[in-house]
This record gives structure tokens, C-alpha cells and sequence, in this order.
């Protein structure tokens, strides 16, 4: 009965998770800017990585399987943001420019002190 529990949870996470990294895979290539399509894959990607090893950690029978699943969940959790954050100020400094309907710019001072 246990397994067969894990077995619904496991599936119903890769499921979402498959989703999350769908969405993710459809804003790279349809969003407009380098900005946009850099948010779509930091968010919607390490969510959905986070799932699917979330379904590893309950699927797993043995405890250093589970712990080794947990622990990369925490690492892309931690990094994934910040790499992206970090990738988008880079591509910002380097001159890529935002898309032409976006609304509001607010580092056009930033590009101005990194200069000097």
C-alpha cells in the first residue's frame, strides 16, 4: 500500500515537474528579449527540476539516494536565481537591449556608472 502511495506521488511530481520545464522550454523560444526568455527559464525550469527530483527523493528506497536528491533541490533552488540575476546585469552591461514595448527601464543609470 506504501508503494503504491510513493508510486502516485512520484508520478504526479514528474508530471508537474515535466510541466514546469514544458513552460520553461516554450518561453525560451517564444518571449521576446533575452530578459524575458532568462526569467521563463530560471523560474519555470528550477521549478520544475526541483519537482522532479522531489519525485526522485520520495521514489528512491534508499536514504543517501533521497539525501543526494534533497540537497541538489537546495543547490538549484540557491542558484539558479542568483546565475540568472547575475547573466541578465552581464547581458544588460554588454548592451542588449530590452524589447521595444517593454514599459519601463530602471538600470539606465546602472549602465552609466559601470563606465566610469
Amino acid at each position: 500500500m506504501m508503494a503504491e502511495i510513493q508510486n502516485y506521488i512520484s508520478g504526479i511530481l514528474i508530471i508537474v515537474g515535466a510541466g514546469f520545464a514544458l513552460v520553461a522550454t516554450l518561453g525560451v523560444i517564444r518571449l521576446p528579449d533575452i530578459y524575458s526568455r532568462m526569467h521563463a527559464a530560471s523560474k519555470a525550469g528550477t521549478v520544475g527540476s526541483g519537482a522532479m527530483l522531489i519525485a526522485l527523493a520520495v521514489f528512491a528506497e534508499e536514504p543517501a539516494t533521497t539525501l543526494r536528491a534533497l540537497a541538489a533541490v537546495a543547490f538549484v533552488m540557491l542558484t539558479a536565481p542568483v546565475s540568472a540575476h547575475l547573466l541578465a546585469k552581464a547581458a544588460y552591461a554588454a548592451g542588449y537591449r530590452l524589447w521595444d514595448k517593454s514599459v519601463v527601464d530602471e538600470m539606465p543609470s546602472a549602465k552609466k556608472e559601470n563606465r566610469s
